[in-house]
């Protein structure tokens, strides 16, 4: 694939080389893809895949943006924003834990990191369909929360980062630096009671 701007062209077969690349990515890093493989697990011709993605970063970013968006919208869907505020972080914290700790969270930040000085948009787009839309979601929530005078926050972007880096205490660290691959129930929740009470204290009414 080559090294020239690209766009994305979206067919009907789309979706389907979406979910093929995104197995080999998972199973083989960045580099290690190929796009024999990547065809082959798409159930597609190199000709197909090439015609929707003439660049394999343009590839693993998309895969990582839908993930993203699907992860995030997941999770929305599922909370209930009439309950009680720390009913509802709790849920959020519990979603951003999981995912950050899954393989799939994992892979998508080392290779991005790994990629990013030789091409820092793949950095850009993963910030953009990651970190971002978690916070835009989050502000969205908190702006509800104010409504309805269960938190008092003057600068609420602020507030939603520090809720997610309380959500990364002590188990980010281990993963970035390998001292653990994964953890149980009961040191997430260690995390995610952490996180909303450290949260509420400094900004519920």
């Amino acid at each position: 694939m080559t090294d020239e701007k690209p766009t994305v062209k979206r067919g009907r077969k789309f979706d389907q080389v979406l979910e093929g690349a995104r197995d080999i990515f998972m199973s083989d890093g960045f580099e290690g893809a190929s796009v024999d493989d990547i065809a082959k697990a798409a159930g597609v011709s190199k000709a197909t895949l090439y015609s929707y993605f003439p660049d394999k970063r343009l590839l693993f970013m998309e895969v990582a943006k839908v993930e993203c968006v699907r992860q995030a919208d997941s999770a929305i869907e599922t909370i209930d924003m009439s309950e009680p505020v720390g009913k509802v972080l709790t849920h959020v914290a519990w979603q951003m834990v999981c995912f950050f700790t899954s393989d799939f969270g994992q892979r998508v930040f080392r290779l991005c990191v790994a990629e990013s000085d030789r091409f820092p948009e793949l950095g850009r787009e993963f910030y953009q369909s990651g970190p971002a839309l978690v916070r835009e979601k989050l502000v969205d929530f908190l702006k509800v929360a104010i409504s309805r005078d269960e938190l008092e926050i003057d600068d609420l972007t602020l507030a939603a980062d520090q809720f997610s880096e309380l959500c990364k205490a002590d188990l980010f660290p281990r993963l970035i630096f390998s001292m653990d691959l994964d953890f149980d129930d009961t040191q997430k929740e260690r995390i995610v009671k952490g996180a909303v009470k450290t949260f509420l204290a400094r900004y519920a009414v």
